[in-house]
């Protein structure tokens, strides 16, 4: 069941967000990327999403807009997000709770969340990135001209890796 909030223009958001429905920059290709390592057990969690960051900047560069600045608060909920797909074997903005993104994003102590991106099994910084440039939901939070600050965590749980990307205005 999708929730809703309101961005700073009045208009309305979504979780997941309706595709179409941000006005997007030009779209850089997947392939315009530059390739990351696998991400395995063992391998710091932290250099995964610091790939990940990367990987966003640049795709945000390339796209004329500007970097986001990552917020640990964000970090925090998305980590725990991504933990808990990881522990209870699911992928999905809500949580079996009914906890919101908006909702963990809140309790983590940040005042303005945005939006949410989530996935599971892409075994590397760039194939989760590709996955989500693909899929228009996703790609518009990315390309989001609002959004200027981001949380990623990634959990290596079985089925996984759990990614989650929390972003705020």
């Amino acid at each position: 069941m999708p929730t809703s909030r309101k961005r700073r223009d009045g208009s309305a958001v979504s979780f997941p967000p309706t595709p179409g429905r941000i006005d997007s920059p030009p779209q850089p290709r997947p392939e315009q990327l530059a390739p990351a390592a696998v991400v395995r057990p063992g391998t710091p969690q932290s250099s995964a999403e610091a790939a990940v960051l990367w990987l966003v900047n640049e795709v945000r560069r390339k796209a004329g807009l500007g970097k986001l600045r990552c917020d640990e608060r964000l970090r925090a909920a998305a980590r725990n997000h991504s933990k808990d797909m990881a522990r209870r074997d699911f992928c999905e903005h809500v949580n079996p709770d009914g906890v919101t993104p908006v909702q963990r994003m809140s309790a983590a102590g940040y005042p303005d969340p945005g939006a949410e991106n989530v996935a599971r099994g892409q075994p590397t910084p760039h194939a989760v990135m590709t996955a989500w440039l693909a899929s228009p939901g996703h790609r518009a939070n990315l390309l989001n001209r609002e959004f200027a600050t981001i949380g990623i965590g990634v959990e290596l749980g079985r089925g996984g890796p759990y990614w989650t990307q929390n972003f705020g205005y």
